[in-house]
């Protein structure tokens, strides 16, 4: 008998559901639940294991978003025809579904965690990744982890005016607005998406559209784990029974200590990580070797619970932060450009002790980064990749290939600058940025160093944009709260957001907010966006003191590009057999010649250093794919004599009739009278036969008449 699963629908509101099942797939997991949206459907599990590690005093929490090619009805691509390492695209939809749940499991829960989300079906109208947030919310919900949710997240576009919610990817192509936002029933947690230079208002109205959309969501979570009759959430003693005492021993020993290097204003981030490490240091000398053994998870806490409350008391009650700063202060920032001289482009940007080394390449449609995920086949004209190595700060670690962090700050970053990059460009344009040191928000010092070295390499920027991360501090006893411009790693670490905001003096055009409390207001929210502007003005306003404006000419070992228009027909000539003409004129040209068909003609991109070599390859090219067109002149040489006329060749293979009648104003009786074989002649073609592409051509019209005789 099959069973009968439970289900909930949730209705969009213009004829559009999402339907939550549960009770009939993969039941041995602590949740599972199918969530489906048109022929989309996702199969999201968790499994929590019933005790946590000895030592580990943190939530080991895997998310794991898997599209598979056979919810498309396609093999993967490779020799092995299977599933490898996650695509980047999967690797950002796992980081927006994390960075909702993380804060909602309790601070002293450390059982191992695993939640997994894989795209079983999949429907072209209906975008997986705004789907992934509710099937990981639901899947916990009815379960027995302790969860403090549940939540949902939701894509939000505005085309034309009018927002929808979870937007098919033809709208979403039309749209200036796209926002991914997760939140719970009562406030936001999430937020990353990208924007066609909006104001802070219309960001804010783009939020509570899909606030109001989650709610609904929320509540359909709630109902279908009443339905299942979900019981109570299971038992757990991960972390050693608090110890009172101790804990005012340690408050009473370090935390005045700890608030004065709080509010020292130090610069120097390894200066006060010394200072606190010498507070506890100090501390610990004055136990028993017995009792730090004994005690040391418990006085590992309390220390870091210690100085956190003092760099946060700092900020609430006197507006000191770490480095000395106010509140809205922005750290020192100088920049370079033209740093590396074998470059297309290249900049240095530091801002406090955080640096980005970036770099331009320009290149053709052979440089494109081709795309073959299961839900989008394509390429990108414009890229930029982040490395972020362990020198970067101070450390020494092992390198396992490109992490999850350094592909979600690449794809900010990028998503930052690249509404800014012209549609006429005819360039494909990669950016690398290089994190030479980080203390807070190195992505947007990529976006900074990005827009330096796109000017540096002369590329024509629609507007220059800039980048900054905004942190927030607050007190839910007291209500106090303090927003932080441009914060510092240990302000990232100790506080309770980070929202980063770029745009240009027009607008916002990327942002990326994570917050480490359950939720966050619209006040709140309305003053940090409200704040951030201010510091990416400022922000702006230097490094345009650097290079205000693109260079007018691409740097001289920068490749120029040429593009031609041919007929369809033509591009078999162009190329030969086997490719055998093309590779031979990029070999005599030194250039390097791409050809694609573009609504039934062909574009062909010339692109090389050396002018003679590309004006070479453009005469070729114009010779190979001559086209005649009525009523233009060309110079030609006679090629062969017939009684009725000559025969003229006016490009290699391309000839035709000059007949007798339309040498010359006067009657010839003999062509030969005029012309001869291999004489050069200027013509005007003046008839091409539709059907066999035989060409007429006329001398005479090309000379001036003679003067009408006097009449007797």
């Amino acid at each position: 008998m099959i069973p009968q699963g439970l289900k909930q629908t949730i209705d969009l509101g213009d004829g559009r559901t999402i339907e939550i099942e549960t009770g009939r797939l993969a039941k041995q997991a602590d949740g599972s639940v199918v969530v489906r949206m048109g022929k989309t459907m996702l199969l999201a599990t968790v499994v929590s294991s019933k005790g946590a590690k000895e030592g580990v005093n943190f939530l080991p929490l895997t998310v794991d978003y898997r599209e598979k090619f056979a919810a498309d009805g396609r093999y993967p691509g490779g020799f092995l025809k299977r599933e490898a390492r996650p695509s980047d695209q999967e690797i950002l939809v796992m980081r927006l579904v994390d960075r909702v749940l993380r804060p909602l499991f309790p601070s002293d829960y450390h059982a191992e965690t695993q939640l997994m989300i894989q795209l079983m079906s999949y429907d072209k109208d209906c975008m997986p990744d705004a789907l992934a947030g509710l099937a990981a919310s639901a899947c916990l919900s009815l379960s027995d982890i302790p969860f403090e949710g549940p939540i949902s997240e939701v894509r939000v576009a505005r085309l034309n005016g009018e927002f929808i919610v979870n937007p098919n990817p033809e709208q979403l192509e039309a749209a200036d607005i796209d926002l991914m936002v997760g939140a719970s029933m009562d406030s936001v947690a999430m937020v990353e998406g990208e924007m066609d230079e909006v104001s802070e208002a219309e960001m804010i109205e783009a939020i509570k559209v899909a606030h109001e959309a989650i709610k609904v969501q929320c509540t359909a979570q709630l109902e279908l784990a009443k339905a299942f009759k979900v019981g109570a959430k299971r038992e757990y003693c991960h972390e050693e029974a608090d110890d009172m005492d101790l804990l005012a021993q340690v408050k009473d020993a370090c935390y005045d200590k700890c608030y004065a290097v709080a509010k020292s204003g130090n610069p120097d981030k390894h200066a006060r990580k010394e200072a606190f490490g010498e507070i506890k240091e100090t501390f610990l000398e004055t136990l028993s070797e017995e009792d730090r053994e004994e005690k040391s998870f418990l006085l590992g806490k309390y220390i870091h619970q210690i100085e956190k409350d003092a760099v946060r008391d700092a900020v609430l009650n006197e507006g000191i932060r770490l480095d000395g700063r106010a509140t809205t202060d922005i750290r020192p920032i100088w920049s370079e450009i033209d740093y590396l001289p074998s470059v297309h482009g290249s900049a240095l940007f530091t801002r406090g002790e955080t640096q980005s080394l970036s770099t331009v390449t320009l290149g053709t449609a052979l440089d494109v980064n081709r795309i073959d995920n299961v839900t989008f086949q394509g390429s990108e004209k414009f890229y930029l990749h982040y490395n972020f190595p362990p020198f970067s700060t101070g450390e020494a670690r092992p390198i396992r290939g490109v992490s999850r962090r350094e592909i979600g700050h690449g794809n900010l970053a990028q998503r930052a600058l690249k509404g800014m990059i012209p549609e006429e460009n005819p360039y494909t344009i990669r950016i690398v940025s290089e994190i030479l040191e980080s203390n807070g928000s190195s992505s947007m010092a990529t976006v900074c160093a990005g827009t330096l070295a796109l000017m540096d390499a002369g590329v024509k920027m629609t507007r220059t944009v800039s980048g900054i991360a905004m942190g927030l501090i607050t007190d839910e006893e007291t209500g106090k709260f303090a927003v932080l411009s441009d914060i510092l790693g240990d302000e990232d670490h100790l506080g309770d957001m980070d929202f980063k905001v770029t745009g240009t003096e027009k607008g916002i055009t990327a942002c990326q907010m994570d917050i480490k409390v359950k939720g966050l207001s619209y006040d709140i929210l309305t003053q940090a966006l409200e704040q951030s502007k201010g510091g990416r003005m400022h922000i702006l306003g230097e490094i345009l003191k650097t290079i205000d404006t693109p260079r007018a000419d691409l740097k001289p070992h920068a490749p120029r590009i040429e593009i031609l228009q041919v007929a369809k027909d033509c591009i078999g000539g162009i190329i030969g057999p086997g490719g055998k003409i093309i590779q031979k004129l990029q070999l005599d040209t030194d250039t390097t010649i791409t050809i694609e068909e573009i609504d039934g003609y062909g574009k062909v991109e010339i692109l090389g250093t050396n002018k003679e070599g590309m004006d070479a390859a453009i005469a070729k090219i114009k010779e190979i794919a001559f086209m005649p067109t009525v009523g233009e002149e060309y110079d030609g040489r006679v090629k062969n004599i017939q009684a009725y006329g000559a025969f003229v060749e006016i490009a290699p293979g391309k000839d035709g009739l000059l007949h007798i009648s339309e040498i010359e104003h006067r009657r010839i009786n003999n062509v030969e009278d005029v012309l001869k074989v291999d004489d050069p002649v200027k013509v005007k073609i003046i008839d091409i036969d539709a059907k066999t592409g035989k060409m007429k051509f006329s001398r005479k019209v090309l000379l001036p008449k003679p003067e009408a005789k006097p009449a007797e």
